[in-house]
Formats: C-alpha cells, sequence, structure tokens
C-alpha cells in the first residue's frame, strides 16, 4: 500500500479566474489595502480601502508593462468596461500604444476647445476691454452670451462659415433690433481679427456679410442711447428751472416711456398709488394699457399731487386746468435746455428704453414690447392681453428707474463699438 501511495503523483491543477459578474462586483467589500478583482484580457477592477472602484486595462507595449485607466464604477459598467478594455486591444494589435493614443486625442481636443469662437472671443475681450467703462464692457459681453455664443460659440473659429454668422446675426434682425445686428457683426469682425493676428483664423468672416443687412435706422435717437449721453440728458433735465408742472412731466417721462399724447394727458383717476400702477387707453390701438410705477415715479408724482391733484389732467395746461399740457410744452423746455431736435424729441424716451432694457439690461424683448403697449402675440397669432408678464414688467421698470439713477452722475467714457 505505501509503494503504491509513494507511486502516486501529485497533479497541481492551474484553475483560470472566472469572469467578473454585476453581483461580485456589486458586492465587493474594501479591505484594509487595495486589491483587484481580475476579469481577463487584462482587464482588473481595483478596489481601494475606502470603497473606491477603478477600471484598469493592463497591458505590455514594447516590452514595458503600462496600464490604462478605463473609469469608475458604477458610473461605468462591466459591460462598458469590456468595451474599452476590447478598444484598447485592437489599438495594440495595430502597434498603438493605447495611453499615447489617448493623450493625443486629449491634446487635439484642447486645442480645438482653445480655438473654438467663444474662447478666442473673452481672450479678446480681457486684453482690449481694460480700458472701457464697465457699462460699455458688460453690455459688449452680454451681446455675445445673449446672441452669439448660443449658436457658435463652441464651433472653431476657422471652421465658422459666412452663412453661419449670418444666420446668427439675422436672429437679431428679426427680433427688430437691427441697431444691435449692426454691432453685433461689428464686434465678430473684431473677434476675428484678432484670431488672424494670433494665428487662429485666416480671415475676416464680417467683411463678406457687408451690405448683407439693411441699413440702420436714422440716427434722430442715437444720441441718447449711449449711457453718458443719457446721463448728461437727466442731469439737464433735473436742472429745469421752469414750472414744476413742466419738470414733473420731463422727469416722468423717461421712467415711464410712453407715447408723448399719452404722458401730456394723463388723468388722476388712472393713478393709483396703492397698485403702484397708470391705467390708461393706447390711443394709437384703443386698448387699455398698465405703467407699473417704480418707486422713483411715484415720489414725482406725488410731488405734483398737492398742486394739480384736484383736477382732472396730471399736467394741465398753462392757460387752465380744463384742458391738458400743450404738446409743445416738453419740446419747448427741452430746447430752453439746450436739448436740439435731433439729440431728443418727446418720442426719444421710447428708443431710449428700448435699446436699453435690450442692450444693456439684458430685458427680454417680449418684456418691453409689452410695456411699449406694441402689439405682442402668441405662437397661434393671438394678442397677448394687457396683464402678460405684468409682475415681470413691474419688476423690469424699477430695474430700469434704478438704473437710470445709477448713472445720472455716473463718470462714463463712450468708447467705439
Amino acid at each position: 500500500m505505501g509503494a503504491i501511495l509513494g507511486a502516486i503523483i501529485t497533479l497541481k491543477i492551474t484553475v483560470a479566474p472566472m469572469p467578473l459578474t454585476d453581483t461580485t462586483i456589486r458586492n465587493a467589500k474594501p479591505k484594509e489595502k487595495p486589491f483587484r478583482l481580475f476579469d481577463g484580457n487584462g482587464l482588473y477592477l481595483e478596489i481601494s480601502p475606502k470603497g473606491g472602484k477603478w477600471w484598469r486595462f493592463k497591458y505590455r507595449f514594447n516590452g514595458k508593462e503600462k496600464r490604462l485607466s478605463l473609469g469608475v464604477y458604477p458610473e461605468i459598467g462591466l459591460k462598458d468596461a469590456r468595451e474599452r478594455c476590447h478598444a484598447a486591444r485592437k489599438l495594440l494589435d495595430n502597434e498603438v500604444d493605447p495611453s499615447e493614443n489617448r493623450k493625443a486625442t486629449k491634446a487635439a481636443k484642447t486645442q480645438l476647445l482653445a480655438n473654438n469662437f467663444e474662447i478666442v472671443t473673452r481672450e479678446w475681450l480681457a486684453k482690449y476691454s481694460i480700458n472701457w467703462s464697465q457699462n460699455h464692457r458688460d453690455r459688449t459681453i452680454r451681446r455675445f452670451e445673449r446672441d452669439i455664443f448660443p449658436w457658435i460659440g463652441e464651433r472653431p473659429i476657422a471652421n465658422i462659415t459666412p452663412p453661419e454668422l449670418l444666420d446668427v446675426i439675422r436672429r437679431i434682425e428679426n427680433r427688430g433690433a437691427l441697431e444691435t445686428a449692426h454691432r453685433a457683426l461689428s464686434n465678430c469682425g473684431q473677434v476675428f481679427r484678432y484670431a488672424i493676428a494670433t494665428g487662429r483664423a485666416e480671415r475676416d468672416l464680417s467683411n463678406d456679410l457687408k451690405g448683407a443687412l439693411p441699413p440702420a435706422k436714422g440716427k434722430h435717437f442715437a444720441a441718447v442711447t449711449e449711457p453718458k449721453q443719457v446721463a448728461t440728458l437727466l442731469r439737464m433735465i433735473d436742472g429745469y428751472q421752469g414750472s414744476l408742472i413742466v419738470s414733473c412731466a420731463m422727469r416722468l417721462a423717461p421712467l415711464v416711456f410712453v407715447r408723448p399724447g399719452e404722458l401730456r394727458t394723463a388723468e388722476w383717476a388712472d393713478i393709483d398709488f396703492e397698485k403702484k400702477e397708470w391705467r390708461y387707453t393706447v390711443t394709437k390701438t384703443g386698448t387699455l394699457h398698465i405703467v407699473p410705477l417704480s418707486s422713483q415715479a411715484l415720489t414725482i408724482l406725488q410731488e405734483l399731487r398737492p398742486l394739480t391733484g384736484s383736477g382732472r389732467f396730471v399736467f394741465p395746461s398753462a392757460r387752465g386746468n380744463k384742458r391738458p399740457m400743450s404738446d409743445n410744452a416738453i419740446l419747448a423746455a427741452m430746447r430752453r435746455l439746450g436739448i436740439t431736435k435731433d439729440e431728443m424729441s418727446g418720442h426719444g424716451f421710447r428708443a431710449m428704453a428700448r435699446t436699453i432694457l435690450d442692450e444693456v439690461l439684458g430685458i427680454r424683448p417680449d418684456y418691453i414690447e409689452h410695456q411699449l403697449a406694441h402689439a405682442v402675440r402668441d405662437p397661434n397669432g393671438r394678442a397677448y392681453n394687457r396683464t402678460a408678464h405684468l409682475p415681470e414688467r413691474r419688476k423690469m421698470m424699477q430695474q430700469w428707474a434704478d438704473y437710470l439713477d445709477s448713472i445720472k452722475y455716473e463718470q462714463l467714457s463712450c468708447d467705439p463699438l
């Protein structure tokens, strides 16, 4: 028996590890030291003492042992990890190092990102806006962020085409902001020229689009759509030494930006101090309109109330309380202040508000159009009623009044666009 037992040859059998399963991975608990669960083909899961689980691919390239990270479990599941491992092995079959391939791909993406339109634009702004006024800088950045970046911001600047740029500019034009569209195109031209200088573009696409936009409307109100000119205008109005009625009308005009005829015929019965609003019928359309009154507007009306509050009109005529102020009263006062007809008219306050609310304060265009009492329709072609977006418009009107106060005595430089 002993001889038989001595003759028995003990065989050592090596058993290959079983492939991993989702259950095995999910139930794997951390240990005091990192350990690995092998799946095969060089793929394994490394588990840290804190419970983190990382997929790794172990391979050899040019005689050197290397490892490639394939992601973190459970964001990368077993199936995805095997697919990534398979892709890496295919690179090896073609004598490509997966680690070096990943580095090269990442570098290419980084280079592409560094040359996209938004990155180049922000680089240009950082270099050239140092001497701009804060207001001009904010307005320019907001114009890019609202109207340009959402559509071509991620595009490599060298790959953008003229039709692509034109589509973006047309979006601005189609909402009725033609002057803003021209400015946006000019700004884009500055960015393209900077890209050419820094070797990231070959030509200025804005030159290809000359004549693509209709000419901007006449510059009748242009002098009062820039913050510096607006601030000067407001200071001149505050310095008016004529009648209190005309003074209050001029100070209220930029705060409410209604049509001149609607301002001079305003009636006390339509002013609701508790609700802080003015309701009246729009002369042009015959529809009821609501003007939310800012705290600044209410202060002006309260100042005037003891003088004219017992009558019908907020701004009665100098010839008698039974009729409203003359349509020339405000214009004549502005002319006496040295404000020429080429600089400002009664309707100029509306153009001023529309431009700055859009370009400087970034207010939604439909809110502005509602407040201007323009016809605004829903997707089905129906006109919105007078209360549409009223809470947002209340906030907008107070923001507008606060903005005018903030710039009135602020020293601004009017940088060219």
